[in-house]
């Protein structure tokens, strides 16, 4: 039943407690403490508005693989907690493989990356390396998920 309200709630987050319920074939109470259980026990994790990148200007996209000059804890610990601050940063991943990092950079244009490259990114704590991939065309992405 859980996993019936998560499937619905993933493609419609604002749907109404009452259509839910009768989706999944449960009365609105019911199905309004499952969500409520959902949320307190961290399975949902909020809800929110997916905006158009385009309107807010970030249409660019560039994932940058990063390499560190230290991986011990404290350095993965002050390149992560930096990695947070940054704005266009829009994901952060740890990586098993021949870099460290892979970020997922939003900007205006090209040109905006390039400054936000040289000025933020390549001076995050313990940065030694960088190589940029620059998406000609998003195919299926995470706005794609909502309707």
């Amino acid at each position: 039943m859980d996993r019936k309200i998560l499937d619905i709630l993933q493609s419609d987050g604002r749907i109404s407690v009452t259509a839910l319920a009768s989706r999944v074939g449960l009365s609105k109470t019911p199905c309004q403490t499952r969500v409520q259980k959902l949320i307190k026990d961290g399975i949902i994790q909020g809800f929110r508005a997916v905006v158009s990148p385009k309107f807010l200007g970030r249409a660019h996209i560039a994932f940058v693989e990063v390499t560190l000059s230290d991986t011990r804890e404290k350095a993965l610990g002050s390149f992560n907690d930096a990695v947070r601050s940054v704005a266009e940063i829009e994901e952060c991943h740890m990586i098993a493989g021949s870099f460290d990092y892979l970020l997922k950079i939003r900007s205006r244009d090209i040109a905006d990356y390039r400054a936000i490259l040289g000025e933020v990114i390549t001076a995050l704590p313990y940065v030694a390396n960088t190589s940029t991939h620059v998406v000609m065309e998003p195919v299926k992405d995470q706005a794609d998920i909502a309707p």
